[in-house]
């Protein structure tokens, strides 16, 4: 599937800022299953970023702003290539030590709650089981814009039953590292198939499985990730696999600054469009032959001389009129 995406930040403050640091996750890797075919990252003062690759094995880039300014606005696009791999994770680097992903963090440690959930969960495998782990967890939190932040921890969610696709993968990674499975975050992209632009990027999570490695899991909607699914940045939590994390200094006699966020993003199944685009262009040929064959046959009918009496000549210019039966 080749998928086109365009990610907008933006940052507008309350007080005009003298500097900012900005650290962008914004550009997706290509491993098997997902082929970065183009991609542009576009922010102030991007021309002198400094690029690295973070301990997560991330592609990131440190932005520095020295120039005054009121907003900062953030753009990543591009195309990616991608196919079903089942949600096995195969050929991406990976720097950090397995065995790193045992560790808890506020957003994902479990409470008497989640290693209860856990524990109750089986399967004739680690796969099996982790799938009914994921349908567990989708029963019990319900699927809720506007009720958690990104600092909500996975017990708050769990207890109160609502939240959005990073906190489903806050609980199923607080719940799978209770059992002793290394678990990561994923944040990303998905095709969802609808128009229109979302005002988030989509989030999931991982488990490190024997013989198999890392495979996905979208407690959300309920599937392994799939060629609708384009991989950006992963980490601990939401916090360390943050697309972007930043900051500026607060004015000297301010106590406190407000900053405003938007965030659109929009992910489209280019294949589809094209195919659409394709169809929709042969029903107008075949819309517009139809209508020219029509107007032609009728104009050929209007053009014809007709008269009462075959037998009387033409009437040169004359306008005749039509028998009953023309």
């Amino acid at each position: 599937m080749l998928i086109s995406i365009r990610h907008k930040t933006r940052y507008t403050y309350d007080i005009p800022a003298r500097y900012a640091v900005q650290t962008l996750r914004l550009s997706p890797p290509s491993f098997t299953g997902q082929t970065v075919r183009e991609w542009r990252i576009t922010a102030p003062c991007m021309e002198r970023a400094v690029h690295f690759t973070d301990s997560f094995g991330n592609a990131a880039a440190l932005v520095a702003c020295d120039q005054p300014h009121s907003h900062i606005e953030i753009s990543a696009e591009g195309l990616v290539e991608t196919t079903d791999c089942a949600g096995v994770v195969k050929n991406l680097f990976d720097p950090a030590p397995i065995r790193l992903f045992l560790r808890k963090t506020p957003t994902t440690t479990p409470d008497a709650a989640i290693t209860e959930l856990a524990a109750k969960t089986s399967g004739e495998s680690t796969v099996a089981r982790l799938h009914a782990l994921m349908a567990a967890i989708r029963d019990k939190v319900e699927y809720q814009t506007g009720t958690t932040s990104q600092h909500t921890p996975a017990a708050d969610v769990l207890a109160q039953g609502k939240g959005v696709c990073q906190d489903h993968a806050h609980v199923f990674i607080a719940a799978v590292r209770s059992l002793g499975i290394p678990a990561r975050y994923v944040n990303g992209y998905f095709v969802t198939g609808a128009e229109g632009t979302e005002e988030a990027h989509h989030a999931w999570a991982e488990a490190y499985v024997a013989h198999l490695g890392w495979v996905g899991f979208d407690v959300a909607n309920l599937v392994c990730p799939d060629e609708r699914f384009v991989r950006l940045a992963t980490g601990l939590d939401a916090t360390s696999a943050s697309p972007i994390r930043g900051s500026r200094p607060i004015p000297l006699g301010t106590s406190s600054v407000n900053e405003d966020l938007t965030v659109t993003v929009d992910v489209v199944d280019e294949d589809a469009r094209l195919a659409q685009a394709q169809a929709q262009g042969q029903q107008q040929q075949q819309l517009a032959t139809s209508t020219g064959q029509a107007s032609q046959s009728q104009s050929q009918s209007q053009s014809a001389p007709v008269h009462a009496n075959p037998s009387e000549p033409l009437a040169g210019n004359r306008a005749e009129k039509p028998s009953p039966s023309a």
